[in-house]
């Protein structure tokens, strides 16, 4: 076989490998995102506070969050072969109480949810596994279209309702386990781990502390936080926000979630496409402005057509594209054997910038009959991202690029 047939061999098969990341990454995430949908219900049907049903979706959040550090660690070791099929089997037992044992009292949801957090972990998984597959050149796009696999998330908001309105509560739950056995058995038969991947030898703890020293793991955290955590928190939230600011149905709101999500998701490989062509400090610039100029908008809570709308959807674009940008920051900077444990920190951060804001929007509602406060929070918080990218991680980027451009 030529160089050129083998080189595009193994393209081929990146491709496939990248498309079976995909396709785990988003059933996950539907399993990870169950408890959204329902949660007005929950609300009425348990009689929750607006900072119960917060806490209700955010729980799934932090767990999915925090498991990411050791997941993105252990993936380095054993690679994404093993821990894709095992991090799915582990999501059915969750998903299979909650569906029906566990939806009857809020400590049951919470307890369910708490393990249901399983499911999130998968993106710790996919970033180094994808990222092993593909030349530097190519990783921010392929790392940005495995991440397009959060659309998970859509698909829960769009079927979960419906489902139980046909059948029963357990439905949408039972139908996501049988899910997620069969890409268990999948990806456990197909999927393979890059040839020559860097497979460190070092204790995990050891690993962690490393990843912990780069300076690229913090800046990369602070700006997904932001970035991803925006996402996570209104792909949660925004149901019970628009529900209770704008007095739309349960179904129409999640719809117009399913909106907000599915643009996001769009624009996540966009953003890293871009990155690969220009540079993520950049994209990530442009990406935060929107949502500080989105965020400002919606504070005074104004009409859903146009403005609202428009305020929703620009910050939907923004934050999938500085998602995917932050990960092309990832894919550049990090040490190849290292960017699991990187990507588990940063996934982490990610996750718990989306477990915060649900939980301060009903804390605010709670005291001020307003979510107005909420909003003008996220743009400053966006603002602070923005000048941290502006005054030190282009700075550092550049500097970094430029040092190996010499080496070279």
């Amino acid at each position: 076989m030529s160089a050129t047939q083998a080189q595009g061999t193994r393209t081929g098969r990146a491709g496939l490998m990248l498309a079976l990341a995909t396709v785990g990454f988003a059933v996950n995430f539907w399993a990870w995102a169950l408890l959204s949908p329902l949660a007005s219900r929950f609300q009425v049907a348990l009689d929750l506070s607006s900072f119960e049903q917060a806490l209700l979706v955010a729980v799934p959040v932090v767990v999915g969050s925090l498991g990411r550090i050791p997941v993105g660690a252990l993936t380095d070791r054993f690679g994404g072969r093993v821990m894709f099929p095992l991090v799915s089997l582990a999501t059915i037992l969750p998903v299979l109480f909650l569906g029906f044992f566990g939806h009857d009292s809020l400590p049951a949801i919470l307890v369910g949810g708490f393990f249901l957090g399983i499911g999130g972990t998968a993106f710790a998984i996919g970033v180094p596994f994808v990222n092993a597959w593909f030349p530097p050149e190519r990783r921010g796009f392929a790392v940005g279209v495995f991440g397009a696999g959060m659309g998970g998330t859509a698909i829960s908001a769009l079927t979960t309702v419906k489902l139980v309105d046909a059948g029963s509560t357990s439905t949408p739950f039972l139908i996501t386990a049988v899910v997620l056995a069969a890409y268990a058995v999948l990806s456990w038969t197909v999927m393979r781990d890059a040839p020559g991947r860097p497979v460190p030898t070092a204790p995990l703890a050891q690993r962690l502390g490393s990843a912990l020293r780069l300076r690229v793991t913090w800046q990369a955290a602070a700006l997904y936080a932001v970035a991803f955590g925006g996402y996570v928190a209104f792909s949660v939230y925004l149901p019970a926000y628009l529900k209770t600011a704008y007095g739309l149905t349960q179904a129409d709101a999640a719809n117009r979630m399913a909106g907000f999500v599915l643009l996001a998701v769009v624009m996540r490989p966009l953003g890293g496409w871009l990155s690969d062509r220009f540079s993520p400090s950049r994209v990530l610039a442009v990406s935060l402005g929107v949502v500080v100029a989105g965020a400002v908008v919606q504070a005074f809570t104004p009409g859903l057509m146009p403005v609202g709308t428009i305020a929703f959807l620009s910050m939907a674009a923004a934050l999938g594209a500085g998602s995917g940008a932050t990960f092309a920051l990832v894919a550049q900077m990090a040490p190849a054997n290292q960017v699991g444990s990187v990507t588990g920190v940063v996934g982490a951060a990610g996750g718990l910038g989306g477990f915060v804001p649900p939980l301060v929007m009903g804390l605010i509602y709670g005291q001020f009959g307003s979510y107005g406060l909420g909003l003008a929070l996220l743009a400053v918080v966006a603002l602070a991202a923005l000048l941290l990218d502006v005054f030190s991680v282009g700075r550092g980027s550049a500097t970094g690029q430029g040092a190996k451009a010499a080496h070279a």
